[in-house]
């Protein structure tokens, strides 16, 4: 196969036509990991109480990348927006339940307070993370439609 045909094989955005797009897929890991590092020391804990101060300000870092890679979304011009919403939709829907069923889980096994609001938002953030990779993954491949986000 020759490199041309390797190239076209491979899709838009395969070999010398490809974008330079923001690190979004790899910002929203990397805040995935700190999320769960920080549900990983507290589970160390169990059943005793965590300390909340590692977790808080791995929460605000992971809270702070997720900021950076909205930033960085909106100010993408040519970009499958179309796509990028109708993956990001269904995959916050699901991630969503899921991460409401973990909450009840929590809730119901008798974690409470500061604890449950530190678990909650570290569900909220792993809620977006992953319906954000899913979405970005999906669309920077997509053929561009110019014009604003629908």
């Amino acid at each position: 196969m020759s490199a041309i045909s390797a190239d076209a094989a491979l899709g838009p955005g395969a070999g010398g036509d490809e974008r330079e797009l923001p690190p979004i897929a790899q910002v929203a890991v990397a805040s995935l990991i700190l999320v769960v590092v920080g549900g990983i020391f507290m589970a160390v804990y169990l059943p005793r109480p965590a300390p909340l101060g590692v977790p808080i300000a791995l929460i605000v870092a992971s809270g702070a990348l997720i900021v950076w890679n909205l930033v960085a979304l909106v100010r993408l011009q040519e970009f499958a927006w179309d796509t990028f919403f109708l993956v990001v939709k269904w995959a916050l829907l699901a991630y969503g339940v899921i991460s409401g069923m973990l909450f009840f889980m929590f809730a119901r096994n008798h974690t409470r307070g500061a604890a449950l609001v530190v678990l909650g938002l570290m569900l909220v953030e792993y809620a977006v993370n992953i319906p954000l990779i899913l979405a970005y993954t999906v669309a920077r491949y997509q053929k561009v439609v110019p014009g604003p986000p629908s």
